[in-house]
């Protein structure tokens, strides 16, 4: 068996000793012959060159709970004195080249010189339109953030970033946050109380290079702070709903969930990797969320869909379940949402 470059470990359920898999899942890896027939189906939507953004300038700490959109599954938590980023990109293109690859639409929502001191970082899997190591290297330099992410990513960003304070756990495991050295002692960041990170399970997969289809572990996030719960869904198929029923039972109900709407089309090709707005709205129901807001979609283009589609469909999907669309809104990059106590 070929080695893992970036985790060994016990053969677990969803890890055979060198790769890694979903629960109960097909596998979503697809053949070169099937991209090249996604690629020239000539079904793929025409998106806008550019989408005008007004940026945001968050305040320096939030005491409650309040989320910017920065763009795609980029957002700024801001709970109990903590600042939380999700899988940060402020690149201009999604690639492992700043020359060619997907290429961002809209602007951040938050220039990267207005961001408060940032605590936090959640990282969901290693995916370029997730993990911009350019992104994460800038905010090392600037914020000092703790990273928080899956086996063997790491490894990876140790290899890039040589003294970045990076912890990873697999599905399951509880870390806790916002309490460590440096965290309030004169550089503007909060210092009040613990906070935990839970790794949980996501339907998807990983790979960075030629070779290491499915080699570092993916996954979505619960949060806890000052009596709030935020859940982080990452990159996800829906399957059957089941892990997603199950966090919300470990777990309980979140007060926010960010989950994604977009990148679904076609889903012969997609299904198993990125659920679409209906199954978010399945989603949304199984964990039990209070309110969520609707990431991956609109920032830059990687699949077939209309720009505008996945919003669209999340607002037809929740009036047919019979759920008010202000419970689960798309914000723009820029836009913000305070949620209050219940």
């Amino acid at each position: 068996m070929a080695k893992n470059p970036y985790h060994s470990g016990p053969v677990t359920d969803h890890f055979d000793g060198t790769r890694f898999h979903n629960l109960g899942q097909r596998a979503p890896d697809r053949s070169f012959r099937d991209l090249l027939k996604w690629q020239f189906a000539g079904e793929r939507a025409k998106w806008p060159d550019h989408v005008p953004v007004e940026p945001a300038i968050p305040e320096p700490r939030v005491d409650g709970l309040r989320v910017t959109m920065v763009g795609h599954a980029s957002v700024l938590i801001q709970v109990a004195g903590l600042a939380v980023l999700t899988d940060p990109v402020w690149s201009e293109r999604v690639s492992p080249f700043t020359f060619a690859g997907p290429k961002r639409v809209a602007e951040p929502g938050i220039r990267f010189e207005d961001l408060p001191p940032i605590d936090l970082v959640l990282l969901s899997h290693n995916h370029y339109d997730h993990c911009d190591v350019a992104t994460l290297r800038r905010l090392h330099e600037h914020h000092r953030p703790q990273v928080v992410t899956a086996l063997g990513n790491d490894v990876l960003l140790k290899r890039a970033i040589a003294d970045i304070d990076v912890v990873a756990g697999d599905w399951g495991d509880e870390i806790a946050v916002g309490e460590r050295p440096g965290v309030g002692e004169g550089n503007g960041r909060a210092g009040g109380g613990p906070a935990s990170v839970a790794i949980v399970p996501a339907n998807h997969w990983s790979r960075r290079g030629f070779g290491d289809t499915r080699q570092c572990l993916w996954c979505g996030f619960v949060l806890k702070a000052g009596g709030w719960t935020v859940y982080f869904a990452g990159d996800s198929g829906y399957g059957g709903g089941e892990i997603f029923r199950a966090i919300g039972e470990r777990y309980g109900a979140p007060d926010l969930a960010l989950i994604p709407i977009g990148a679904y089309a076609p889903r012969w090709f997609m299904e198993p990797q990125h659920m679409n707005p209906e199954e978010a709205v399945r989603t949304f129901a199984d964990v039990g969320a209070r309110q969520a807001v609707a990431i991956h979609w609109g920032t830059v283009q990687l699949t077939d869909e209309p720009f505008d589609e996945p919003a669209h469909l999340l607002g037809r999907s929740l009036s047919e379940a019979g759920i008010s669309s202000e419970r689960f809104r798309p914000l723009a990059p820029g836009e913000s949402l305070h949620v209050r106590r219940p």
